[in-house]
């Protein structure tokens, strides 16, 4: 039987490689690559540079374009689930031309597999298909960006008998910082929401392209760094044609 395995890979550093996800590449026979349409390229060289200094000799990498997801779908929910309905198509096409019998697979995901990514989500729904792409898989835990984030700030995401809540940056700007928690860490903020929220009281660490050498770190009280870190952001954006970036907000 197939045997997959979803690995986290870290936040941009390649030290941030675990010595389990290395064991877990060395014995892996293809690796399965959903390819974006105009993927950064750097990312996409960092990957090969931990096949390259990991993989075993003769491993193979096979890489189709992934599905595209519809951005501009009013319903949000719908338009996820409709797309990891495709990726999962993607997938069960892979699993069954590339992927031998007995050979074992495995998808590299940026950061930690658990964390917002949909691959496991995606290969549930494919292990309910047909028999024809039958395969076990596990997940090997990877350093996500809130770890990293935490660790470059020198600090820690709760505080004693405080809980923290991770959010993305649309329920941040639909809701603001929610009630009842003073420690929220948002992800997946395309528009910079922090610096639509009520600033009085509230500080931010934030850091962009962690674990590279890229990488930016602002931290300090949100109502006198949200412009300052607002315009890093666009120059960065704009200088790289992207950006991969999370926050904690503090009361």
């Amino acid at each position: 039987m197939r045997h997959i395995r979803v690995i986290g890979i870290g936040a941009g550093d390649p030290d941030h490689l675990t010595l389990q996800a290395v064991k877990a590449i060395a014995r892996t026979d293809v690796f399965l690559v959903l390819g974006k349409t105009g993927e950064r390229q750097e990312l996409v060289r960092l990957r090969h540079r931990m096949l390259e200094e990991h993989g075993r000799p003769g491993h193979r990498v096979v890489e189709v374009p992934d599905a595209e997801r519809d951005r501009t779908a009013p319903g949000y929910p719908a338009a996820v689930e409709d797309w990891r309905r495709r990726r999962a198509d993607v997938i069960e096409r892979l699993l069954a031309e590339q992927v031998g019998p007995e050979e074992t697979a495995a998808f590299l995901v940026w950061g930690d597999p658990s964390l917002y990514d949909s691959v496991i989500a995606v290969l549930d729904d494919v292990r309910a298909r047909a028999d024809a792409t039958a395969f076990t898989y596990d997940v090997i835990p990877g350093i996500s960006s809130v770890s990293a984030l935490a660790a470059r700030h020198r600090t820690t995401l709760t505080r004693v008998g405080r809980p923290v809540q991770i959010t993305t940056g649309r329920r941040l700007a639909e809701g603001g910082l929610p009630e009842g928690v003073d420690d929220v860490v948002v992800m997946l903020d395309g528009d910079a929401a922090f610096a639509g929220i009520d600033p009085e009281g509230v500080e931010i660490h934030y850091g962009a392209y962690l674990g590279t050498d890229d990488e930016i770190l602002v931290s300090g009280p949100l109502v006198e760094t949200a412009e300052h870190i607002r315009a890093l952001r666009a120059d960065a954006r704009a200088r790289k044609g992207w950006i991969m970036d999370t926050y904690l907000l503090r009361r």
